[in-house]
């Protein structure tokens, strides 16, 4: 494979930047780019060393620069490996990344070094699609999760359960295929017991799907309600900013407001929408509406918003009835006055979970915020249990669930040994699939086709 450099660190202004080389002449390009003031040459220097000097193209010095040496296999790519850091100007990375590309290096592909990692055996494939998880986690439960993803406890669990499988594969392949060596049949019960505890395992994994892409991806949230009911108060209230204008005045919010906040241990990608009724003759007001529709219509979690000191109106109900088919949380605002509005009534219309607060006052908001995580099943999530975090993940463990289930079925009605080992090798494969051993190119370059460059 090419020798490939990249700008490893972000595009921005900063104390110092790192241009990573990786590859067969890794070591012979930085030697052409970098002079240590020491006089000694990286091609001859111990990996996990650091040299201190200057980088260059030609006679021209561009900056100060310190190069640090990694040697095959025992780097992050398995490959030989040199990072110069140098000032972090943009227009000085940009510089040193030329005279590494020109003295050799070909540009790296997003992901392409940590592409390199899986080839070369330093990761499998979850392993590698934890990276870019760990670099975009948003708080401690997801870095925690998705350094114990890194440091293979989904891979453990998979090759676990795989293991089991090709055991007793093995040990019915071995008894159909040589009847006369006397191979004692695997009992019914021994096959039942394995293929139920894999199943059971896998199948716990899918069930936490979820509430971890809440914890590792955040949930796209939309707050709805009719016009004044204080739906950008209880933004504000939640973000602890004056993100939003809040007034007396129905309507006031025409277009969607969209804030990140964190909320317990997930992040909310909350949108505060138009106010949405039926009876408005403001142009602006109804394109206001039909946004806050369309956003209503995409977003994970609702929190629709009442007011506690009006009676519900026909567009409350409305919104309740469409509520019902999304992860939603009824939201009875402004408890802090005289109660008009009926809760019953609510709870007859509706079978999701009811917070009172009163955003302005900031009352009531701990009690939102367990509802929301009891919710979206992110209370007490365990950061240390094996996670899946990619759909390709999911659906790799949903297909081998299938599969034990099919081999279950194939057992009680009493099919053939051979007939239930075609269902255990298709679980095996797809667990094979999942880690990378047995996942073909298309599969790989669809994995790492969304990492960054320099990753």
């Amino acid at each position: 494979m090419s020798t490939i450099a990249a700008i490893a660190t972000a595009q921005a202004s900063s104390g110092l930047g790192t241009i990573k080389i990786s590859g067969e002449n890794a070591l012979t390009i930085a030697d052409s780019v970098f002079s240590a003031v020491s006089g000694k040459k990286i091609c001859d220097t111990p990996g996990y060393r650091a040299l201190y000097g200057k980088v260059h193209e030609g006679e021209t010095v561009i900056d100060d620069a310190v190069a640090l040496v990694f040697r095959a296999p025992k780097s992050y790519t398995g490959e030989d490996v040199v990072e110069i850091s140098c000032h972090g100007g943009l227009y000085i990375l940009k510089r040193v990344l030329r005279a590494v590309l020109n003295a050799g290096a070909e540009p790296a592909e997003g992901g392409e070094f940590t592409k390199r990692a899986f080839l070369n055996g330093k990761m499998d494939l979850s392993e590698a699609e934890a990276v870019m998880s760990l670099i975009s986690a948003s708080g401690e439960e997801a870095r925690a999760a998705t350094l114990n993803a890194l440091d293979g406890a989904l891979s453990n669990e998979i090759n676990a359960c795989r293991d089991r499988l090709a055991v007793t594969a093995a040990f019915m392949a071995a008894w159909v295929d040589y009847p006369d060596d006397e191979i004692p049949e695997l009992s019914d019960t021994e096959l039942l017991t394995t293929l139920t505890e894999v199943k059971a395992t896998l199948t716990k994994l899918l069930d936490g799907f979820d509430a971890g892409k809440a914890i590792l991806d955040g949930v796209d949230t939309a707050i709805v309600g009719r016009p004044n009911v204080g739906k950008s108060t209880l933004l504000n209230a939640l973000s602890g900013t004056d993100r939003a204008i809040v007034t007396s005045v129905a309507g006031t919010t025409r277009d969607v407001l969209e804030e990140t906040v964190k909320v317990g241990n997930v992040t909310l990608r909350l949108a505060d929408t138009a106010g949405i009724r039926t009876d408005t003759d403001d142009e602006i007001e109804k394109i206001g509406v039909i946004r806050a529709r369309e956003r209503f219509d995409r977003a994970t979690l609702v929190l629709m918003v009442l007011d506690a000191q009006s009676p519900l109106t026909d567009d409350d109900r409305e919104l309740i009835k469409m509520c019902n088919s999304k992860n939603c949380v009824i939201v009875i605002n402004k408890t802090d006055g005289e109660i008009a509005l009926c809760i019953e009534e609510i709870k007859s219309l509706s079978n999701s979970p009811v917070a009172e607060i009163s955003a302005k006052n900031h009352l009531g908001l701990d009690n939102l915020i367990e509802i929301v995580e009891d919710v979206l099943g992110t209370a007490g999530f365990d950061p240390s249990a094996p996670l899946i975090t990619t759909e390709r993940q999911r659906n790799c463990v949903l297909k081998a669930v299938d599969n034990v289930a099919e081999a279950l079925d194939a057992v009680n009605m009493g099919i053939t040994a051979d007939a239930v080992n075609v269902c255990i090798d298709c679980a095996i494969e797809n667990l094979s699939i999942l880690t990378g051993e047995k996942a073909t190119q298309t599969v790989v370059d669809e994995v790492f086709k969304n990492f960054c460059v320099g990753k």
